[in-house]
């Protein structure tokens, strides 16, 4: 398989995708200068010298242009707790969304992880709760062509209240308790 991470950070999901792909597929992992300054440049360099990353190929864009052109037929596009954070920095969120339905094969999975906001709060909490509703981010990818095509509830917690920031600077204790949202998006067979 061919897939890709959206904000790796430190590159812990990119290295459980190199694992799963195994040394036949082939792991792309984006980070916008953005994040390498503020926190992943010296986690992520150091992860990417371990053996089991050697399928693994650094993308540093930004990330409404994450892939350069020779990157297609993907299985998969994830983004995993970090499309929240496209709204605070401002991300071109239909160009970020029109670039992963390019490089997906048709029937490509486009895989997204994020921390639940309270319902009828849209985005207002992207930055201060760094959460978002399940159904602003629907939308957006739908907009973009995409088709919901399931979602799993293993990361639910309904007693989560919702008004706490579920940043991993700011959580402590709480940080991983949060309800989680996990959507699964395909690109249509017909689309290009």
């Amino acid at each position: 398989m061919k897939v890709a991470e959206l904000g790796a950070g430190g590159g812990y999901t990119a290295e459980l995708l190199a694992r799963t792909v195994g040394p036949n597929g082939k792991v792309y992992a984006q980070n916008s200068q953005f994040l390498l300054d503020r926190f992943a440049q010296k986690p992520w360099t150091e992860r990417l010298q371990k053996p089991v990353m050697a399928n693994v190929v650094r993308l540093d864009r930004p990330i409404d242009d994450p892939f350069p052109p020779e990157v297609k037929d993907l299985d998969a596009v994830l983004i995993v707790l970090f499309y929240h954070d496209t709204y605070w920095q401002k991300v071109d969120r239909a160009k970020m969304n029109a670039a992963v339905k390019r490089v997906l094969k048709p029937g490509g999975v486009d895989g997204i992880v994020d921390h639940s906001a309270a319902a009828g709060s849209g985005a207002a909490d992207v930055e201060s709760l760094h959460r978002i509703e399940e159904a602003t981010l629907r939308a957006d990818v739908e907009q973009a062509g995409f088709v919901l095509a399931g979602s799993a509830d293993f990361l639910k917690r309904p007693d989560d209240t919702r008004d706490w920031s579920a940043s991993p600077r700011t959580a402590g204790e709480r940080r991983g308790t949060g309800d989680r949202f996990v959507l699964k998006f395909v690109k249509p067979a017909t689309a290009r």
